[in-house]
Parts: C-alpha cells; sequence; structure tokens
C-alpha cells in the first residue's frame, strides 16, 4: 500500500482517503456512510481507506491525530481535509465543489 499511495492520490480521479482505526467508533459510523458516496458518485471518486495502526508512516505523513479523518486529494494536491464524521450530502457536496 505505501508504495503506491502516491500513484493512487495522483490520477485524474478525484481520492477520497479515509484514515480510519478497527476500534474507533465513529469510524464504524463513516464506513457505511462512505460506501453510499461511492454508490452516488460511482467512477467520479475513488474511496481509499487506511488503517492508522497499519500506516503509522503515512498517518503521520499528513498529521492524522484523530480518526476518522478524511483527505481530498486532487492530481496528487490536497484539496480538503476533515476530522470526523459527515454525512452523505455534505461529503458529496464537498467532493463536487473541488
Amino acid at each position: 500500500m505505501k508504495s503506491n499511495f502516491s500513484d493512487i492520490v495522483n490520477s485524474d480521479t478525484p481520492v477520497l482517503v479515509d484514515f480510519f482505526a478497527n476500534w474507533c467508533g465513529p469510524c464504524k459510523v463513516l464506513a457505511p456512510i462512505l460506501e453510499d458516496v461511492k454508490e452516488v458518485l460511482g467512477d467520479q471518486i475513488k474511496i481509499v481507506k487506511i488503517d492508522v495502526d497499519k500506516n503509522q508512516n503515512l498517518a503521520t505523513k499528513y498529521q492524522v491525530r484523530g480518526v476518522p479523518t478524511m483527505l481530498l486529494f486532487k492530481h496528487g494536491k490536497q484539496v480538503w481535509r476533515q476530522s470526523g464524521v459527515l454525512q452523505k450530502n455534505e461529503i458529496i457536496n464537498i467532493i463536487n465543489s473541488h
């Protein structure tokens, strides 16, 4: 995963990265919301889940201190970030606005 993370976020498709942990309650709430977002947006977005416990270097690099934290990348650049749970429509609006 680490080696191709930059390849993934450098794609032409916007990439929403969800930094999560298995022990995190709000992360479990966010997971089905992100599945709904993917269902609505389809190929317009890639959603990548990163387990902070297994990818501590990546979490440190992006200064993820709380989970869940979502980062939106467009052409390899981080254009948005937010910690905590958002509703499906909020996430879709954010993705569409970038």
